[in-house]
């Protein structure tokens, strides 16, 4: 089974990134740091992906900074 990267503040999965609109959307990254929508059906088009929110606590940063 492919492992999702973790956030390295409180190993949760989940993160959200974010457009210069506000709208965020849910991803996760594959262990070779591919960002991935939860909900395939929407797009990444116009989202920051440089920097990762993390869903379960107040971390943020990049996909290089997860385990």
């Amino acid at each position: 089974m492919a492992r999702n990267k973790l956030c390295p503040q409180c190993d949760i999965r989940r993160f959200s990134v974010k457009n210069d609109a506000g709208e965020i959307r849910v991803v996760t990254v594959s262990e070779n740091g591919k960002i991935e929508l939860v909900h395939p059906e929407e797009s990444l088009d116009g989202f920051d992906l440089d920097t990762l929110y993390c869903l379960g606590c107040s971390w943020k940063g990049s996909v290089k900074s997860l385990k």
